[in-house]
C-alpha cells in the first residue's frame, strides 16, 4: 500500500536525509537513489526495510551533505617541491639570477600538492544513516498502518454487504422451488384440461428441481469464508496471500450459486456479489 516517511539529522558533520515512499504492488520490490560514494550501504538499506515491509514497490532516497566532515586530505609532495627548488637554484647560479624563491611562488608550481579523499569510516557512516533511516521507516510504517486500518474497515464493510446478499439468496431459494411447483401445476393443468393431476408427480419433479438448484452448501461455505476473512485482520502476521486464497474461494462459491440459479432475482444478487468480491480482490493486493 502507499506510504511515505522522511527524516533528517546532522550527525558527525554530515547532513543526512532519508525518504522512503511506496506504491501499491503485489510483491516486494525495492529500488534506491543513493550517492555513488555511499553505494556500499545499499544492501544494508534493503535489508533494513525488509524487516518492516514485505509488500509494495518501495523506493528509498538518501541525500548526504558534508558540513564538517573531512572530504579530502591535502599534503605536500616534498620530493617534487625539492626537485623544483634545486632546479630553479641551479639555473639561478648558472645565469646569475637573483634567488627570490618564496613559498607563495612555490605553491603555484604543478604537482606540489597531493589531494586524497579522506578515508571513510564505513561502519560509523552506516550507523548514522541507519539512525536516520529508522526514524524515516517508523513514520513510513505509521502512515501505512493508518491507511491499512481504513482499508481493513472498508473490506469488512464490503464483506458484511456480501453477507446481507447471502441472506437474500437463502431467503429466495425456497421461493424459487415453490414458484417452480406452481408453474408446473399450472402447466399440467392446461395440458390435462383440468383433469386429475398426479400430485405425486409434481412433488417428485419439485424435489428433483430443488436438489438441482440447492445452494445451501455454497452459502454455508461462503459465510465461513467471510468469517475467516474478517478474523484474519486480527493477526499480527502478513495476511495478504491468505486473503488472496480466501477471496478466490468466495468467488468460487458465488460462481456456483450463479450457475445453479434459476431465478432472475438471485442472478442479479450474484452479479452484485461478484462485483463486491472483485473490489475486495483489488484492495487486498495492497495488503501485506
Amino acid at each position: 500500500m502507499t506510504g511515505y516517511g522522511r527524516a533528517q539529522k546532522i550527525l558527525n558533520g554530515r547532513d543526512i536525509l532519508v525518504e522512503i515512499r511506496s506504491v501499491n504492488h503485489r510483491y516486494y520490490e525495492y529500488s534506491s537513489r543513493i550517492p555513488r560514494t555511499y553505494s556500499y550501504i545499499d544492501e544494508k538499506m534493503k535489508t533494513l526495510l525488509k524487516t518492516s515491509v514485505s509488500r509494495g514497490k518501495v523506493e528509498v532516497s538518501v541525500t548526504i551533505n558534508n558540513i564538517e566532515a573531512k572530504e579530502s586530505e591535502i599534503s605536500i609532495n616534498k620530493a617534487v617541491a625539492e626537485g623544483y627548488i634545486n632546479a630553479l637554484r641551479s639555473v639561478s647560479d648558472e645565469l646569475g639570477l637573483k634567488d627570490d624563491l618564496v613559498l607563495s611562488k612555490l605553491i603555484k608550481l604543478p604537482e606540489i600538492f597531493v589531494v586524497q579523499k579522506a578515508p571513510d569510516n564505513q561502519e560509523q557512516i552506516w550507523a548514522d544513516i541507519a539512525e536516520v533511516a529508522d526514524e524515516s521507516l517508523s513514520k513510513f510504517v505509521e502512515m501505512r498502518s493508518t491507511e491499512g486500518e481504513k482499508l481493513k474497515n472498508d473490506i469488512i464493510a464490503k464483506a458484511d454487504f456480501i453477507l446481507n446478499m447471502v441472506a437474500q439468496v437463502e431467503e429466495l431459494s425456497p421461493q424459487t422451488v415453490e414458484n417452480y411447483r406452481n408453474r408446473l401445476y399450472q402447466k399440467l393443468s392446461e395440458i390435462l384440461e383440468n383433469k386429475d393431476i398426479d400430485e405425486q408427480r409434481i412433488l417428485t419433479e419439485s424435489a428433483v428441481f430443488a436438489e438441482k438448484i440447492a445452494v445451501d452448501e455454497e452459502t454455508v461455505r461462503l459465510r465461513s469464508h467471510i468469517s475467516q476473512l474478517k478474523n484474519m485482520f486480527d493477526s499480527d502476521d502478513p495476511i495478504g496471500r491468505k486473503l488472496d486464497f480466501i477471496v478466490q474461494e468466495m468467488n468460487r462459491e458465488v460462481n456456483t450459486i450463479g450457475s445453479k440459479a434459476q431465478d432472475l432475482n438471485i442472478t442479479k444478487i450474484v452479479v452484485d456479489m461478484k462485483a463486491e468480491i472483485e473490489k475486495i480482490r483489488e484492495q487486498i493486493q495492497n495488503i501485506e
